[in-house]
């Protein structure tokens, strides 16, 4: 039966040493932390390492976390704080590890009914490659923020306390990161809107699309 119990319940609950609470909280967060460290360091092996590493912390530490923040902006604050500390240690030791490691989901092309249509199935997958491409080749302050903003739906204040920068800060790095996926992509978006194929115009909302695929 599925644990319908809000974080805070689920908190709560794990303070009194509720384990189906802490498994409950593993299953909810567990691709997004996982997400989100394979983001920062570019790498499958340390991201796997680092769920591991947050979660372990989660439950050994749960007694300090007060909830004046919500659960997930906690969460974030230590899986960012572990994977820049990876990648710190990765960079002192001169390990170079740049794979990717996103799954294709169709769910990019819901919204579309002919989805058998192979010329718009071949650029979809093209289109999510470039996507890919560029999110990851964002400098690593705007990519971090573009990710947990854009792709995870963090507030801007959220952001802000995980990273702990100012919420100007944020949109700033926010609004140069769009500006950034934007003029890599308008060249395509140019091309390919021409063809009919995508009917998105001149505002395409390609950060939806990549929320829902993510």
């Amino acid at each position: 039966m599925e644990d319908i119990r809000n974080d805070c319940e689920l908190v709560a609950a794990l303070k009194t040493g509720d384990k189906s609470a802490f498994v409950t909280l593993l299953g909810r967060y567990t691709e997004k932390v996982h997400n989100l460290a394979l983001r920062i360091t570019r790498s499958p092996e340390d991201a796997e390492e680092i769920l591991q590493d947050v979660f372990l912390t989660v439950y050994n530490k749960i007694g300090a976390f007060e909830g004046k923040a919500a659960f997930s902006s906690w969460l974030y604050r230590i899986t960012a704080n572990t994977s820049f500390m990876k990648l710190r240690k990765r960079k002192q030791h001169a390990a170079t590890s740049l794979e990717e490691s996103i799954t294709p989901d169709s769910s990019w092309a819901s919204s579309r009914s002919d989805t058998s249509d192979v010329n718009f199935m071949s650029a979809r997958h093209e289109l999510r490659a470039l996507l890919e491409e560029a999110i990851d080749n964002l400098p690593e302050e705007y990519r971090v923020i573009f990710i947990m903003r854009d792709v995870d739906g963090l507030s801007n204040q959220e952001v802000g306390e995980v990273l702990k920068i100012s919420i100007p800060a944020v949109k700033s790095r926010l609004h140069r990161s769009r500006l950034m996926l934007r003029r890599k992509l308008n060249k395509y978006y140019e091309d390919y809107t021409r063809t009919d194929h995508i009917a998105y115009g001149k505002n395409i909302h390609y950060v939806e699309d990549f929320r829902q695929a993510a």
